[in-house]
């Protein structure tokens, strides 16, 4: 079954062992405040626009059927409600400033796109599949990870873990690590800032500790949602009575994903508060270590 994408990410260095090749899979079930790939989050293609690229050279309007893009005093502006997203506009850009986010691929694409990249792996390199949230695309993925993994291709996934336990079931034999995201422990810090429970991502956890799989935790770390001790600890609790994983990050919130909510139409959220200093990310890392647990702190990226 084809899947839908919105990127391709070649030499990622934080997104598994060694060099990767990342795969971004559309459509995401959580809707996090802070999230810095929000072009993933939709089911579905979108059109995304790159203002700085733009030339005002008028292609996209010629091109596009629904009158979605007009130019007037020198502005190129953007009715996002009226695309349909058919491309045609895209199409036509010669700058890059109009794109759709999202395409339509197949697992043996995703092979071809993958194998090119062999040479830079090393020992330890190779796919992952993140988003958005990769396992709402399951037939998609399993095939994908099957035929990387006949092709000698090392694989990750990225996931949430906000999917049904038969679906991680299914990528124990096909998955060389996990990459899951424990955002919460406690039921009610995880619905606000979320909009979901996070029940099965815990049972799902659980699962995939006690199969003995390879697992990094990421913890991201956001002011106003779960930057106290309190929920700190409720993790670190979590994952000493869970144990298996092999490495645990905490992310600390930064704002660089926040230029491309109004790429795609969308109004960034407000982030009062959310950014976390270096020394409450060191006392949470030694409430991680005080219960034995192999933490890291991740530096702030630089938001410039």
């Amino acid at each position: 079954m084809n899947g839908l994408i919105f990127d391709i990410q070649r030499f990622s260095v934080h997104d598994g062992p060694g060099v990767r090749t990342t795969v971004f899979c559309k459509g995401c079930p959580l809707q996090c405040g802070w999230c810095h790939n929000p072009e993933g989050l939709a089911p579905r293609a979108q059109l995304q626009f790159l203002e700085e690229n733009c030339i005002h050279c008028g292609s996209c309007a010629d091109a596009c059927p629904n009158a979605v893009h007009s130019f007037a005093g020198g502005r190129h502006t953007v009715d996002f409600p009226r695309c349909t997203a058919c491309g045609k506009c895209a199409g036509a850009c010669p700058s890059g400033a109009v794109r759709l986010a999202g395409r339509e691929i197949s697992p043996r694409e995703v092979l071809e796109a993958v194998r090119r990249d062999l040479p830079f792996y090393g020992e330890e390199g190779g796919v992952t599949f993140s988003g958005g949230e990769c396992t709402m695309q399951p037939e998609f993925l399993l095939e994908a990870l099957a035929l990387c993994r006949e092709a000698g291709i090392r694989t990750a996934v990225d996931t949430c873990g906000m999917a049904p336990a038969g679906i991680f079931r299914a990528l124990l034999p096909l998955t060389g690590v996990f990459l899951y995201d424990i955002k919460a422990v406690t039921p009610e810090t995880h619905r606000a800032g979320t909009g979901a429970d996070n029940a099965r991502i815990l049972q799902n956890y659980r699962m995939l500790a006690k199969a003995g799989c390879r697992i990094w935790v990421r913890v991201p770390v956001v002011g106003g949602f779960n930057a106290s001790e309190g929920e700190m600890e409720a993790i670190a609790r979590f994952l000493q009575e869970n144990p298996g994983a092999e490495q645990i990050e905490l992310m600390p919130y930064h704002r660089l994903g926040s230029g491309k909510y109004a790429q795609i139409g969308l109004e960034c959220p407000e982030d009062p508060g959310r950014m976390v200093s270096r020394a409450q990310m060191e006392r949470y890392a030694r409430i991680f270590k005080e219960f034995g647990l192999p933490v890291q702190a991740a530096e702030r990226k630089n938001e410039s």
